[in-house]
């Protein structure tokens, strides 16, 4: 028997390589040298024959076939490392592969450091599926991070889903594996397969920074190549870079893609779709901006996107990214910003997403007691770990920075603050300090708001977040946690709560519109009327008004005029516009039917007149966060229910002086003080009959008159509406 080669490969390694446990395939497989030999090694399951060729075709020699499940082995006539075409035959044909194993890393050592610092700023263009030009060929760059996985292998269309074809390279201590796969395309869909400390196969999981998915109920990620959209919004970004976002209006209009309206079929429209129907209503509406709950790609319909699998890929529900984008473009075309859910508080443990990734709690915490979210069923972040952060910050400025997007509203705040956010006793963690705060995750959040606000000049972050916590639109340089804005829960619960109670009770409760401005200007505050305020058995915001019909119709207008003259940006959710009497059903279309009655356009006639109101006076918004924007004229009415005062720009322009009239009872005479005598013009009075009211008003103004009342400089008498607002603005 001839006596093997000194660089033939061992019987083991061959059986390791065939059943896919080889520990280093990169170190066998491909052109190595041996002395002054250069060696091919490669395993193509199902090929009988191998013949060694260059990249360009050239033929080089065949191959010994040294195991039946596909592996070869031989010299070839090269002097240089160089990538390979293998081409191969069995007895049905004969194909032609580029061999993987040929080609050298993509990933350098600058990127091995910025990731292991954790500052590695656009880990989306070096993690996840990129398709590129190396060495030569064409195809695409894969590369995941496993740290405790003993091996990884990229698994798709591109080779029959095996897991023993397209084995990882370890990039040392980072933990990353990547492999350049010549034959792979944009359009292919993809997995990666994980054996864990001990060799044990774990579920398939899909790339955690996937650019595009699969359609639900699929599961795997897809590759994509650059976006196809012109943007032509350079001119909008350039603007938003100079606005301040606390002086400027901002009413937005939240939206649930998958049942704002649905298209032929009950089947979704499309991105383009959106582009054309929903950002034409809400322009003209007179709205600011839209919010969308999340759109990053989630599994399962019924959780509306707040428990995602891929956030760094927008749903394929509606299409692809490439449509996203030019949604996102037509906005801005539009002057319409485009704010976004955002969910770093927790992520679900389906089994192909982040859940036990390599086999250990990776993106979460091993003890449940930190890594276990008892009100969602989910996994909690590790925001303790510098590469968990990476992640998420890098997910935080990619949206802006491939989407154009123009702000984040940050889900579930409140839980990311506090160990024991929803937990007893004995079941959390206690900080360093011995205290309730997390303050990983509080570090988290203020670098996430430092690197967006330093990055894209003019985006703007939202907190949704129901605690006292302090300084969460603070600045992070005096300890704030450096968002924009933060939703006033206080504000919703207490006017929502006022508003359901029988007109003749509201005399009683007078302080539940009048205690949220003890705090208004604590913080910068967004008023949301959102999604939660109409699903889980609560009923519609029409639904909530007490009275007959014509009453709750009356109260909702009364209470929309109220709310867009307080201090604080705006937020309704979609349908609430025109008096969806339903709850919000996720599974289906708007009633727009609804709009074919009078009492519901009315609605949707004054949110429109109140956004183009809010928008063009600046006494409205200039300084919805500061306290030199809002006086009071009377608070105290309790008997009457009755709410007045008065809005101011800060520069000493146009006053408007608001009135409320939260009883059923028409007012005439009814005295109110005013900063200031002399004509004032009736800009808004939400019982006039274009909005199905009764038409009771001050036939277009009033004068006010000179002489104290209440502390206040003048006074005018006014006709009151029933169950109405109304604004009046100085001349």
């Amino acid at each position: 028997m001839a006596k093997k080669p000194v660089w033939s490969l061992p019987e083991s390694e061959i059986a390791a390589i065939v059943a896919g446990v080889h520990s280093n395939p990169f170190a066998v497989l491909g052109l190595h040298q041996s002395g002054n030999d250069w060696i091919v090694r490669a395993f193509i399951p199902g090929a009988e024959e191998m013949e060694a060729q260059t990249l360009d075709g050239q033929r080089l020699d065949s191959l010994t076939h040294r195991h039946d499940s596909g592996f070869f082995e031989g010299k070839v006539s090269v002097s240089s490392r160089q990538p390979l075409k293998l081409a191969c035959r069995n007895t049905g044909g004969s194909w032609i592969i580029t061999d993987t194993y040929s080609f050298g890393p993509v990933l350098g050592p600058m990127d091995d450091y910025y990731m292991g610092e954790g500052n590695h700023l656009r880990l989306h263009e070096k993690l996840g599926a990129h398709p590129m030009q190396h060495e030569g060929a064409d195809g695409v760059h894969f590369a995941v991070w496993a740290p405790n996985a003993s091996r990884v292998s990229v698994v798709g269309d591109f080779n029959g889903w095996d897991g023993r074809r397209h084995v990882m390279r370890l990039r040392g201590e980072t933990g990353v594996w990547e492999i350049f796969v010549p034959d792979a395309h944009v359009g292919h869909g993809y997995k990666f397969e994980l054996l864990g400390r001990d060799n044990n196969r774990l579920p398939v999981k899909s790339d955690p920074f996937a650019l595009e998915s699969e359609l639900r109920p699929a599961t795997a990620s897809k590759v994509t190549g650059p976006l196809s959209v012109e943007w032509t919004d350079a001119a909008y970004l350039q603007e938003r870079g100079k606005r301040d976002a606390r002086r400027s209006p901002m009413s937005i209009y939240e939206v649930h893609l998958g049942s704002w309206r649905r298209g032929e079929g009950h089947g979704f429209l499309d991105y383009d779709a959106f582009a054309r129907e929903l950002v034409s209503y809400t322009k003209d509406m007179g709205f600011t901006h839209l919010e969308f709950l999340p759109v990053s790609e989630h599994p399962f319909d019924p959780s509306w996107g707040y428990q995602p699998t891929g956030l760094y890929a927008p749903t394929s529900r509606f299409g692809d990214p490439s449509g996203f984008a030019r949604l996102v473009n037509a906005a801005h075309a539009a002057g319409l910003g485009v704010i976004l859910d955002w969910v770093p508080a927790h992520f679900p443990t389906d089994e192909h997403g982040l859940a036990r990734f390599d086999g250990t709690a990776l993106y979460e915490h091993e003890d449940p007691r930190q890594g276990y979210h008892p009100d969602w069923n989910t996994a909690i972040y590790n925001f303790g770990r510098k590469e968990v952060e990476s992640f998420l910050l890098n997910n935080a400025l990619y949206w802006p920075g491939k989407f154009h997007i123009d702000g984040l509203r940050v889900d579930a705040v409140a839980s990311m603050l506090y160990l024991d956010y929803s937990r007893k006793e004995g079941e959390w963690i206690p900080n360093k300090y011995g205290g309730r705060e997390n303050l990983e995750a509080i570090k988290f959040l203020q670098r996430v708001n430092h690197e967006i606000y330093g990055q894209h000049p003019g985006m703007v972050t939202i907190a949704e977040e129901s605690t006292a916590f302090p300084g969460v639109s603070k600045p992070t340089n005096s300890g704030g946690l450096g968002f924009g804005f933060k939703w006033n829960m206080g504000f919703m619960h207490d006017t929502l709560s006022y508003m359901t109670r029988e007109a003749i009770h509201r005399k009683y409760h007078q302080n539940e519109l009048t205690f949220g401005l003890l705090y208004a200007f604590s913080e910068n505050f967004v008023l949301p009327l959102s999604h939660d305020e109409v699903v889980h058995g609560k009923g519609s915001l029409l639904n909530k008004m007490s009275g007959d019909d014509w009453q709750k119709f009356a109260t909702l207008r009364a209470y929309y005029a109220f709310m867009w003259a307080y201090p604080g940006k705006k937020l309704l959710f979609m349908g609430q516009e025109f008096a969806q009497r339903a709850e919000w059903n996720h599974g289906q279309s708007l009633d727009w039917h609804l709009l074919e009655h009078d009492s519901h356009r009315g609605v949707q006639s004054v949110l429109r007149d109140l956004n183009k109101l809010y928008i063009s006076v600046p006494a409205l918004h200039a300084r919805d966060c500061e306290g030199e924007g809002f006086e009071w004229m009377n608070a105290d009415d309790a008997e009457n229910s009755v709410f007045s005062w008065a809005r101011h720009d800060g520069t000493g322009g146009p006053i408007v002086v608001c009135v409320s009239n939260f009883t059923p009872v028409k007012r005439e005479g009814y005295v109110v003080p005013f900063p200031k005598g002399g004509h004032w013009r009736e800009i808004m009075n939400t019982d006039a009959q274009q909005y199905w009211g009764s038409g009771a008003g001050n036939m277009g103004g009033i004068e006010a008159s000179e002489g104290p009342l209440g502390g206040k400089p003048a006074s005018a008498s006014l006709t009151l509406p029933p169950l109405a607002t109304v604004y009046f603005m100085s001349e």
